[in-house]
């Protein structure tokens, strides 16, 4: 009798589901844990190399649910290489990536063959240093002072950053928004915020919509969100905000503007279990096209448009 099949791994479900539950906690994975984490940051690789797209977030809102530490995550056997052993009961986290194969198919009236590249979600299982004992001791992060830093030494970063970033910014009123017809940055006086950090959070938002212009990026979503491609593409903002904060070391909160969109952001991710993965890849696409102005401007060049469909609703804010 031949023994019965085990059913595949739903990974995109369960990152979603993930995403959704600290959603409804009221905790966006990227925006909350390099404040409460011990070490701040992108996850990284046992190597020291950040995870990108999705594994950015997901990591992020499975450490700040176990409470982890460190931003290392390995697999079994990388912390066997360094030395160091998975504890006995402890539960490893998912790590995705997607891979392809070809396929050639048969026109069932001409005869013709054709060959197309079919992509598929793989996984694999990781631990957070938390979760070894025995690895060498860069790996598990320091007991820190949880005084809150101040904001003033981050301000050399935030310049260096936004200066070489050629999108148009213009100051006053009291809304925070990207125009695309006009394709500028409207933004409320530096001195109506709280910090220096808090601005710059929110510049990081409205400039993640500026990098979607048709100049640039040309980010679209069209009939795959419908109705729903404004929320998403605040989704998408909101990410790239997170990930900019990161970069520089600052908190990021989900700013009062924006709070009404987790609603709409629940239903997207109920709707479709790829759309976080989506999103995630969006934002860090946008987020790679920021910093590379601060590399070398001619690197920050536009991509080919999405073909996915129509243009966005005419403002983001």
């Amino acid at each position: 009798m031949s023994a019965t099949a085990k059913p595949s791994r739903d990974v995109a479900a369960e990152i979603t589901n993930l995403i959704i539950k600290k959603l409804e906690e009221g905790v966006p994975p990227w925006s909350r844990p390099w404040r409460v984490q011990g070490s701040g940051g992108r996850p990284l690789r046992h190597c020291g190399t950040p995870y990108t797209g999705i594994n950015t977030f997901y990591l992020w809102a499975i450490g700040d649910a176990q409470g982890y530490r460190s931003r290392y995550w390995m697999t079994y056997r990388q912390a066997e290489a360094l030395g160091g052993h998975v504890r006995r009961g402890e539960v490893g986290s998912l790590s995705v990536y997607y891979s392809s194969f070809k396929k050639t198919e048969a026109n069932p009236v001409t005869g013709a063959e054709k060959e197309r590249s079919i992509r598929f979600l793989r996984h694999y299982i990781v631990f957070n240093a938390d979760q070894i004992d025995g690895l060498p001791a860069h790996y598990y992060p320091a007991i820190e002072d949880p005084a809150p830093i101040d904001p003033s030494q981050h301000q050399a970063a935030i310049d260096a950053f936004f200066e070489v970033i050629p999108a148009e910014v213009r100051h006053g009123g009291d809304q925070a928004f990207f125009t695309p017809t006009l394709d500028y940055i409207q933004m409320p006086h530096q001195r109506t915020f709280r910090t220096m950090d808090h601005y710059a959070s929110v510049r990081a938002h409205e400039t993640t919509h500026w990098t979607g212009g048709t100049k640039r990026l040309a980010r679209t979503f069209g009939k795959r969100f419908g109705d729903k491609a404004y929320s998403f593409e605040e989704l998408v903002a909101e990410i790239g905000s997170g990930l900019v904060c990161a970069h520089l070391g600052l908190p990021n909160e989900l700013h009062d503007s924006h709070a009404s969109y987790v609603g709409h952001w629940l239903g997207i991710l109920r709707g479709d279990k790829t759309a976080i993965i989506h999103a995630a890849s969006k934002a860090e696409q946008a987020f790679n096209y920021m910093i590379a102005f601060g590399a070398d401007p001619a690197a920050a060049s536009p991509s080919e448009a999405s073909a996915e469909g129509d243009e966005l609703l005419a403002e983001a804010a």
